[in-house]
């Protein structure tokens, strides 16, 4: 391999505490002519041996880390022994909640930059969202082939962050067939409806899995508000949990005839269940105008950060729908409220949501934390691998 990055001076320090990102600024001089995704080795800026990356010509991170070892070869069978070891983080998990579905691979958080894989059933769903990732498509390919040869690999590289590392949208089979329809999951003991091909990231949401089983403590005898509820995940464990009526609230059609389903596929009483397709913000407005009020909301928003400069914005969309969330909520209610913006970190949510309080005229006990299920597992050496906060509140 002839091409390798110099940094500037002290811009190792971050890739000595194995941090896996390079940004650009950091880079002193490139030797060679590194193409899109190709192998370059990381050197300090007098020469010591520090990384082998992928390098990304177009991206702000304008490299990603393989290995911190300079002899370790990067092919089939190092993503093979990635793979393998992700796995094994996750057998307990896995036998713990009787899944057929859960995350294999959550990118950096495994050591495998920009690479996130899914495993629904017999279908792995792989992201694969680096430069770096894109190049070794194969080889992650027939690693997987090898670790679970009776699985069908399907593609959905669909996602905008591809454009930063100049890479087109993908999706489609990477080996065996594409699903002629959704796929059955069972976590926690409940049947859960994949709608691989279509819908949202891979297909599904399999980080909420402890915060739907939360619910399942504050449902008996309960009416619940499940807002932006997409496929009606919480609503299973909310009626399992013996709720007198649950209201799902999203804006798409598709979603809401899933969740319907899902009801159905695990012989729930689907009398207590009402589905309602509007925009969260406006019902949750109707709603206060009328006076309904609920025993226990569920507020699981879809990302409203995507760059720092959408942060503050981000703040005032998170205050405003906590806010009306509490004005809803009989005193003592339960609030579970939930941000998976990855900018916002824990102390900001709190805050936000504790100045919501403060804005509904609300006093506000914040009773648990959640966060993503552990098949999301976070490296020590990669703090942005934790994103998904959620918060379990009294309001009185």
């Amino acid at each position: 391999m002839s091409c390798a990055l110099y940094l500037q001076p002290g811009r190792e320090k971050s890739l000595k505490r194995k941090h896996p990102w390079i940004f650009s600024k950091a880079i002193k001089k490139i030797k060679g002519k590194p193409g899109l995704g190709d192998l370059v080795k990381i050197y300090s800026h007098d020469g010591q041996y520090l990384a082998t990356a992928a390098y990304s010509p177009s991206s702000q991170i304008r490299a990603r880390i393989w290995t911190f070892d300079e002899s370790e070869q990067i092919d089939q069978n190092f993503f093979k022994r990635r793979l393998s070891r992700a796995l094994q983080v996750r057998e307990y998990v896995i036998d713990e909640g009787g899944l057929t579905g859960y995350r294999l691979c959550a990118a950096e958080s495994d050591g495998l930059p920009g690479i996130t894989i899914d495993k629904f059933d017999n279908y792995l769903v792989c992201q694969l969202l680096s430069a770096g990732a894109e190049r070794h498509k194969g080889e992650i390919v027939a690693a997987l082939r090898e670790l679970f040869p009776e699985c069908a690999v399907y593609e959905r590289s669909d996602v905008d962050v591809r454009k930063k590392e100049g890479l087109e949208k993908i999706t489609g089979p990477l080996h065996g067939d594409a699903p002629k329809e959704t796929v059955l999951i069972e976590e926690n003991g409940l049947k859960l409806e994949v709608d691989i091909i279509n819908g949202h990231k891979t297909g599904f949401y399999l980080d909420q899995r402890d915060s739907r089983a939360a619910l399942e403590r504050f449902s008996k005898g309960k009416t619940i508000l499940n807002c932006f509820c997409y496929t009606g995940t919480f609503s299973l464990y909310a009626l399992r949990g013996g709720c007198n009526e649950v209201i799902n609230v999203d804006v798409s059609q598709p979603a809401l005839d899933t969740a319907k389903r899902n009801v159905e596929h695990n012989n729930l009483d689907l009398s207590k269940v009402d589905f309602v397709k509007k925009d969260v913000f406006k019902l949750l407005r109707e709603y206060r105008e009328q006076g309904k009020q609920f025993d226990t909301i569920v507020m699981d928003p879809p990302k409203f950060a995507e760059s720092k400069a959408q942060l503050t914005g981000a703040c005032r969309g998170y205050k405003d729908i906590n806010m009306l969330a509490m004005q809803l909520l009989k005193p003592g209610g339960t609030l579970l409220t939930f941000s998976c913006s990855g900018l916002m970190d824990q102390n900001l949510f709190q805050k936000v949501v504790a100045d919501a309080a403060l804005d509904a005229k609300r006093d506000l006990v914040i009773m648990e934390r959640l966060n993503q299920a552990p098949d999301h597992p976070i490296a020590g050496f990669y703090p942005e691998g934790f994103y998904l906060k959620g918060l379990i509140c009294k309001v009185y």
